[in-house]
């Protein structure tokens, strides 16, 4: 169902005095059905954060008609400092958002609009923070702890799983893979929860744990170990495999196929300090976390499939049978342009690379689908690229266009931290130079933003009330 014919639904169900609007999804306090949601930084002199969300069928902050008189709308409960990223997560009617100037990550409760108290167990500051769907495991990458943390609910403890200057990790969208990168490194690491009878196999301490194990906590009965991604080549006693490692070209981030069985690592290359841009393929069934569900092993060493990808890699976005590939190439005067790379999952093969906006190297872009064919990408540093150095068209919000593969670069207005793809009503939102503005999907124009600006710094933007949980640019 589209969004516009579930907005119709729902009006038809309100007029019956039902609370619900569509897909079972309670109608929240505020009465809106279209909402994005916008993490807001320093929204007042006294207060470093806030979650405040709009009306993106009207664009605007505060209520339509007289039947809500609650004026500006804002997540109530909500204290974290500093938000910087939104999980979205609308099929759950959840969303997680991470405060970087405290460290809170902050569970907030689309039906309800509010939130209920941020996760403990956190070490030190994140600079990448997942929760499962089901909200059981959350992992956290800790650059300046040293640690990936995992939060397992089921035990109701945290695990600080030792890995010097761990800054990434990946979750897949069934929440049983999860894989942590080292920065400027070449290798690739992924958590494993023990059985009870291995629990017991490790009682010994280090001395016993598996061999391919990086750290086991606690260290005197293992519950989560960190493994280093192996060959297969030989096993130990417990049963676990080990051998070489595989080696990547400085891994960043991985996205998972529409089925979960395969693994794509992008391999950043020149614009990490390596050498070669491409995508690895790994089986996913190795590596799931879960006690007793592996399946299969990890390939030799030197014999992972690789898709080079010239124009860079950084990020990507799987839809179907397609890779979105956006990074960074190297050009001859020594600066990047940005590029997006489209790759065939049938055959393998990827596109030649299509010029888009530049962006500082190796950094996580902003990646989404939305209305009218339409792929978006926001970049940051974009003034730093070879387009501004050569005084070229520059902006840091890219729209392309899957169909006719056409580039509508936009007017650079600041950094694009943040992305919405408010489905069915053919526009985005998106956070840029701190500040929320609207877009047309048809054709990339702007569209008045006067009444949804925020005070404070917009740091990034969610559509509450999406059909999915691909609506999402932290994924």
């Amino acid at each position: 169902m589209s969004a516009v014919a579930a907005l119709v639904v729902a009006a038809a169900l309100a007029g019956c005095g039902t609370t619900t609007y569509f897909a079972g999804r309670t109608l929240p306090p505020s009465g809106l059905r279209n909402r994005v949601l916008i993490a807001v930084q320093n929204p007042s002199p006294s207060t470093k954060g806030g979650l405040a969300f709009v009306d993106a069928y009207y664009d605007i902050r505060f209520a339509y008609n007289s039947q809500n008189s609650a004026g500006a709308f804002s997540i109530s409960v909500y204290a974290g400092s500093l938000p910087i990223t939104i999980q979205n997560m609308p099929e759950e009617q959840v969303g997680a958002v991470y405060g970087y100037g405290d460290g809170t990550f902050t569970i907030v409760n689309y039906a309800k609009e509010n939130s209920s108290g941020s996760a403990s167990g956190l070490n030190g500051l994140s600079a990448s923070i997942f929760v499962t769907r089901n909200q059981t495991f959350t992992f956290a990458a800790s650059q300046s702890g040293h640690v990936l943390t995992v939060l397992d609910k089921t035990t109701s403890s945290a695990y600080p799983l030792s890995l010097p200057g761990v800054y990434r990790v990946s979750v897949n969208t069934g929440g049983s893979v999860a894989l942590a990168f080292v920065q400027n490194s070449n290798y690739v690491y992924y958590p494993m929860k023990l059985t009870g009878a291995q629990t017991v196999a490790y009682s010994g301490g280090s001395s016993s744990w598996p061999k391919a194990a990086v750290d086991c906590e606690p260290q005197n009965v293992p519950v989560w170990c960190l493994f280093q991604a192996q060959s297969p080549d030989s096993v130990d006693a417990t049963g676990t495999s080990y051998g070489a490692p595989l080696t990547f070209d400085r891994p960043v981030k991985a996205v998972f196929s529409a089925d979960g069985g395969t693994i794509y690592v992008l391999n950043c290359g020149p614009e990490c300090g390596g050498n070669t841009a491409s995508v690895s393929l790994l089986p996913a069934g190795p590596m799931i976390y879960t006690p007793g569900q592996q399946s299969g092993k990890l390939p030799k060493a030197g014999a992972v499939p690789n898709i080079p990808v010239p124009g860079g890699a950084s990020n990507a976005l799987v839809a179907s049978s397609t890779l979105y590939v956006v990074g960074q190439q190297l050009q001859a005067d020594g600066l990047f342009g940005g590029y997006l790379t489209t790759v065939n999952l049938l055959s393998n093969t990827a596109s030649a690379p299509v010029s888009i906006s530049d962006g500082a190297p190796g950094a996580l872009s902003r990646m989404i689908l939305a209305d009218d064919n339409t792929l978006w990408i926001g970049m940051t540093k974009c003034t730093n690229g070879e387009r501004a150095a050569n005084n070229l068209p520059y902006g840091c919000l890219t729209m392309y266009n899957t169909s006719t593969n056409s580039v509508n670069l936009l007017p650079y207005i600041g950094d694009a931290t943040g992305i919405a793809a408010v489905t069915g009503l053919h526009k985005i939102y998106s956070a840029q130079g701190g500040q929320v503005y609207i877009n047309s999907t048809v054709d990339g124009t702007s569209i008045d933003n006067q009444y949804v600006t925020i005070t404070g710094t917009a740091s990034d933007v969610a559509y509450m009330d999406a059909i999915t949980d691909d609506n999402n640019t932290d994924y």
